[in-house]
């Protein structure tokens, strides 16, 4: 196999914000009944996701319950206006060409992400990313219109997660990580160091600052695709 592969975290990484907390904010914004109390909570839980000390099946439970409460049809609404609103303009040209690099190179690319394929799936697809890996969520039956259930389905994609479920997709398109030439993992967070000790290449991308202590000890290059910190 000549081309390479390369992962992509989300939040912060690819974009400067989390999009999960960004989604919060902007339902807070309009006036539902219970979205600010519901953001201010995500704050608190992303305050733990920066110090490496999240439980992720509490954040599951709680970040993903106000899903069930409206349609897909209204979700799906609410969610083109997110994109519109605070998606699109927050999408930075340096982040652009370094996805173009990769594709124009012929790379497998794939975005691993922590947060939920609802609110993703959308950004992966302007982005021009065809495989996305994220917090998949469970469904009251089978139509992909199907109000969601509000409960995590699988296995997480977070910290080691990450390996298992980019092991299992790369399984599934009859690969190993190891049939890569060079294995790219780009990434901002300490919660992503185990599978950037897994691939070739690692990148500490916008790099959280216990990130860039470990990237300085191990030798590991620093991109800055927002500006320096």
């Amino acid at each position: 196999m000549s081309r390479n592969l390369a992962l992509f975290d989300l939040d912060h990484t690819l974009l400067p914000l989390d999009s999960d907390q960004s989604w919060a904010h902007f339902i807070a914004g309009l006036g539902i009944d219970g979205a600010q109390q519901h953001a201010d909570e995500i704050d608190a839980y992303y305050q733990q996701y920066v110090a490496g000390t999240l439980d992720m099946n509490d954040y599951l439970n709680y970040t993903l319950a106000p899903l069930a409460r409206h349609s897909r049809a209204q979700l799906d609404a609410w969610h083109a206006q997110f994109m519109e609103q605070v998606i699109v303009p927050a999408i930075r040209p340096a982040a652009l060409a370094l996805l173009r690099r990769h594709l124009d190179a012929g790379d497998l690319c794939c975005i691993v992400t922590a947060t939920n394929v609802f609110v993703t799936a959308p950004i992966a697809k302007a982005l021009g990313i065809e495989h996305l890996l994220g917090i998949e969520i469970g469904t009251e039956g089978n139509d992909p219109a199907a109000r969601y259930t509000g409960a995590a389905t699988g296995i997480p994609s977070f910290r080691e997660g990450k390996i298992v479920r980019t092991n299992e997709w790369l399984a599934s398109l009859g690969h190993t990580l190891k049939d890569f030439p060079k294995s790219y993992f780009y990434s901002d967070s300490i919660n992503d160091v185990p599978l950037l000790e897994r691939v070739t290449d690692p990148v500490a991308t916008n790099p959280d600052d216990r990130l860039r202590v470990v990237a300085k000890e191990r030798g590991w290059p620093v991109l800055e695709l927002f500006g320096a910190a």
